[in-house]
């Protein structure tokens, strides 16, 4: 490897700990700051943060930058795969909770279509964030494969103290970091994402998920 190739790398593992830093710690007060109007400006500041981000990316990136950042569709049968293991998974914990007796709670967010299509949108938003912003920088210090296991552990601390799903997306985020470093698309994770969020929202009551709030918000619940 060349001194110019070394330096090259350097540049982008120091890059990547500068916008990982400063993403994570604006998600952080966007979801924990007491006030209203802090988390407001936090999330928005952070919203802005990963756009200018990802979009120096795709201008400066000498390669082929739209495919690292998982920007293009699916071309390959991973897709279909990823697909048919999400459907599988959200029909196993319907039936299995069926078999346990259970009631199938439906929480009131989820009984209209319009809203099951918000949160589909919103899963579509959450893993552009977690693998074109987070994994691809993480990807850049750690590794592919580290950075699943990293990726999925920050994921999964953004939903503290929730502890429902804080157990539940750093398994998925495991599965979705992993689906994401060998076929390189976010399109079909998303549609998981979506599929197992509102398989969840429809089996777990509402006493447990508090309404899938995080941060201060699930302690404010």
């Amino acid at each position: 490897m060349t001194s110019s190739r070394k330096i090259t790398l350097e540049y982008r593992a120091y890059l990547a700990w500068f916008q990982l830093i400063v993403v994570y710690g604006l998600i952080e007060v966007a979801l924990w700051s007491r006030h209203l109007a802090l988390r407001n400006r936090s999330a928005l500041a952070a919203a802005i943060a990963i756009s200018f981000f990802v979009a120096l990316d795709l201008v400066l990136s000498d390669g082929p930058a739209k495919r690292r950042l998982g920007l293009e569709l699916p071309t390959t049968f991973g897709a279909s795969l990823v697909l048919a293991v999400s459907l599988f998974a959200a029909l196993f914990l319907i039936f299995f909770v069926r078999w346990a007796g259970g009631e199938l709670p439906i929480i009131g967010i989820w009984t209209s279509v319009s809203q099951s299509w918000a949160y589909v949108i919103w899963a579509l938003m959450q893993e552009f964030i977690l693998q074109s912003f987070f994994f691809t920088r993480i990807e850049d210090v750690f590794g592919g494969v580290n950075a699943v296991w990293v990726t999925a552990t920050l994921f999964a601390a953004a939903h503290l103290p929730n502890p429902l799903l804080t157990t539940f997306t750093f398994i998925a985020a495991l599965f979705f970091c992993e689906m994401f470093r060998r076929y390189r698309s976010v399109y079909p994770i998303a549609v998981v994402h979506a599929m197992l969020g509102l398989t969840v929202a429809m089996i777990m009551p509402d006493s447990l998920l508090h309404h899938m709030r995080v941060g201060i918000g699930y302690l404010q619940y």
